[in-house]
């Protein structure tokens, strides 16, 4: 049989035959575009876990050939700060690339690249250095949510995490929960960084925010590091246990902001 909307063509020819037209040029029709959308997140997610692999293979190969001389170097702080004073801008700017990077790829722990900067420049050029890649991050972050959306937050977290802070972009004192909820240690602040895009909060308090609601965590970790470099053991050891003190005391903080915020 002949099909009278394709002139000359039959059953058999057509490339879509037993199916409408309208089908056969919609590669995701509207009964499975749920099925669709959700193939292609869990394929970029897919490619982003993918990456990370292999960047950790390759940390892994370069940590096995150059950690011994690495951590020879970084445990003589005299070495570390002729080097930082040798490419006084270029180790700044790698610096503040690094953070901004960590932070982007928010599954990567911010803390290591915190007690860098504190070892390396000290506790006051160490945690500005921190504040400015952070705000330089929460920038890019921010805008490309509002382009991007839902989308670009799935690329990197489970849709149960957006669940787990859904409560705090129906809450009404929204500014204020979501900075106490930053200032709280032990917070996901990266993910937060990207779920305060989805919320009606304007640009610049997001930017404040998600620069300054670091601070906690950030002087914690330089203080560590800086006195660390410094000799003073007993001062880092002091650090990193407020710093823990403070995670544990935050997690009570923030089911209690929770209850609050729902009730």
């Amino acid at each position: 049989m002949r099909d009278e909307g394709v002139p000359g063509a039959t059953a058999e020819t057509l490339p879509f035959a037993g199916t409408s037209m309208a089908s056969a040029h919609d590669s995701c029709p509207e009964r499975s575009a749920s099925r669709c959308h959700g193939s292609q997140a869990s394929v970029s997610r897919t490619a982003v876990v993918a990456i990370a692999l292999i960047a950790a293979v390759v940390a892994v190969i370069a940590c096995w050939k150059y950690l011994p001389g690495a951590y020879a170097w970084l445990t003589n702080p005299d070495a570390v700060r002729a080097f930082v004073a040798e490419h006084a801008v270029l180790s700044r700017l790698v610096l503040v690339g690094i953070n901004v990077v960590q932070v982007l790829l928010a599954f990567l722990p911010g803390e290591p690249v915190e007690l860098a900067s504190g070892y390396a420049f000290g506790l006051i050029e160490g945690t500005a250095l921190c504040l400015a890649a952070a705000a330089v991050a929460s920038s890019l972050i921010y805008w490309g949510v509002r382009r991007w959306g839902r989308r670009l937050v799935g690329k990197f977290f489970d849709r149960s995490m957006l669940d787990r802070y859904e409560w705090l972009r129906n809450t009404r004192k929204l500014e204020l929960i979501m900075l106490v909820v930053f200032l709280i240690p032990g917070t996901p602040k990266d993910f937060l960084t990207y779920f305060a895009g989805l919320t009606r909060l304007r640009f610049p308090v997001v930017l404040a925010i998600a620069t300054f609601g670091r601070l906690p965590s950030i002087v914690t970790s330089t203080v560590a590091a800086a006195a660390f470099g410094a000799g003073n053991y007993g001062a880092a050891i002091i650090a990193v246990v407020a710093a823990g003190v403070l995670i544990v005391a935050g997690g009570f903080a923030y089911r209690a902001v929770e209850r609050h915020a729902r009730a």
